[in-house]
């Protein structure tokens, strides 16, 4: 297979794209092959989330790597953040199938190595991708093909999820989880079980063509079941997840969401406090409440840019213990240095618990800004689109770590292409509403000129 072909699948730090058009089961196969010959171990744990294409592209996968006399341990259906935990336990390289909130025709492969260390474009993504397209012509043929083998670490990972809290300080709290038919479902009750919370799950079923709504939830339409639940119970907190059930949304008692933003506020909070003194890792497109909330609380905020492979390899370099990003990814030294929702979803549990407080006020000395969310637009040449808006704003400051920063002192914001999507994206904070939503207007216009 040339090369050529796997560049529209292959991202910054993931492989995705559409099942059959842009990849299938022959491509998944060369991958394994690639991935094995990368990873150097004896075994390699593959998972799968619930999108119907992903059995047969971890069959050619897992066949790839047995190909290569190396052992596939088959965790089975898993979330990103049970699959990582697994390459941190057993210590061995992991392929997670899965492309996230994507729709349904996606799918994809999250990898790491042994002891949950990430994979990105520098960091083995174009060594596998080069394997994937040209194979060593001098490969040795194997005499045995590695052995696959099965194993089941939920009741595990649960256990791993609950130690990061107090489970004695938690209050009875009802708590309602949408899982919009994703791998939530699969991994939100077991954590549950046993804690004091009635949990009540919307959308339990896991089914990859998501009938009910689509499992992206930084996009406010896809909450409103969630809003209308956590109103007709009364319930204390609702939570919303993703497709593989690794990033987590919160809604208050009164159906208010939270960003991911003031989630990361929250949780370095109370990570400080058991943690003093302790570095903290915020993604560029965050509010500038959350340094400002490191410091206040004692702590050193590092900047960096978005993606999960950027901010685990940040996070060893500094020994930082926790990491978040606006888009509701939240990562954890004593995790392997991995997100996990269902962590910072216990965390604020937790800290609900002992301030004996509802979240709405919880949340009030965080909220320090108005925020746009982030905005996609489709423009026909995102580069010329991103130069323009650069070119209007000349005399502010620039950042070109990740896409655009600009930052006007009382308002800044961020524009960078999607790397799993082609999109823009904008994101934009301002002092108040009204100014933020001006804001936001102005910066459109300027992108959308050539619409």
């Amino acid at each position: 297979m040339p090369s050529t072909n796997l560049d529209a699948i292959f991202k910054a730090y993931d492989v995705r794209g559409i099942v059959p058009d842009e990849w299938d089961a022959e491509v998944a196969a060369r991958i394994g092959t690639a991935f094995a010959v990368f990873a150097k171990s004896p075994k390699i744990l593959v998972a799968r989330d619930m999108r119907p294409s992903g059995v047969d592209l971890t069959a050619a996968f897992s066949a790839g790597v047995t190909a290569e006399g190396v052992e596939v341990v088959d965790l089975g259906l898993a979330s990103t953040d049970l699959a990582y935990f697994a390459a941190g336990h057993l210590d061995a390289p992991a392929a997670m199938f899965t492309a996230s909130h994507n729709p349904a025709k996606y799918n994809g492969i999250k990898f790491c190595l042994s002891g949950a260390r990430p994979v990105g474009q520098d960091t083995g993504l174009a060594e596998i991708k080069a394997l994937a397209a040209n194979p060593p012509a001098s490969a040795p043929a194997r005499a045995e093909t590695g052995r696959v083998t099965h194993q089941d670490l939920i009741g595990l990972y649960a256990d791993h999820v609950r130690s990061f809290i107090d489970l004695e300080a938690l209050r009875p709290l009802e708590v309602v989880a949408d899982t919009a038919n994703g791998m939530g479902g699969l991994v939100v009750p077991p954590v549950f079980d046993g804690l004091p919370c009635a949990l009540e799950v919307l959308f339990a079923e896991l089914d990859g063509t998501f009938p009910n709504h689509p499992a992206d939830p930084i996009q406010p339409e896809n909450l409103k079941d969630l809003q209308a639940r956590v109103l007709d119970t009364k319930a204390d907190v609702g939570l919303a997840f993703d497709g593989d059930a690794d990033r987590v949304f919160l809604v208050d008692e009164k159906a208010e969401p939270l960003s991911g933003s003031l989630t990361t506020s929250i949780v370095a909070k109370a990570m400080l406090e058991k943690h003093p003194g302790s570095s903290i890792i915020y993604n560029l497109i965050c509010s500038k409440a959350v340094p400002e909330v490191i410091r206040e609380n004692g702590g050193t905020p590092v900047r960096t840019r978005v993606g999960h492979s950027f901010i685990k390899t940040v996070m060893a370099e500094t020994g930082a213990v926790f990491g978040g990003e606006h888009s509701g990814h939240y990562y954890f030294r004593d995790n392997y240095r991995a997100d996990s929702g269902l962590i910072a979803a216990m965390i604020v549990l937790e800290l609900m618990s002992r301030a004996g407080e509802p979240l709405s006020e919880l949340r009030k000395p965080f909220e320090r800004y108005a925020n746009s969310g982030e905005v996609n637009s489709g423009v026909a040449d995102p580069v010329a689109a991103l130069e323009r808006v650069a070119a209007a704003y000349a005399g502010a400051d620039h950042d070109r770590t990740d896409g655009l920063t600009v930052d006007l002192g009382d308002w800044w914001f961020n524009l960078r292409p999607s790397n799993t999507e082609p999109l823009l994206r904008l994101n934009l904070e301002a002092p108040t509403r009204e100014e933020c939503d001006a804001r936001m207007r102005e910066v459109l216009a300027l992108m959308r000129e050539d619409a």
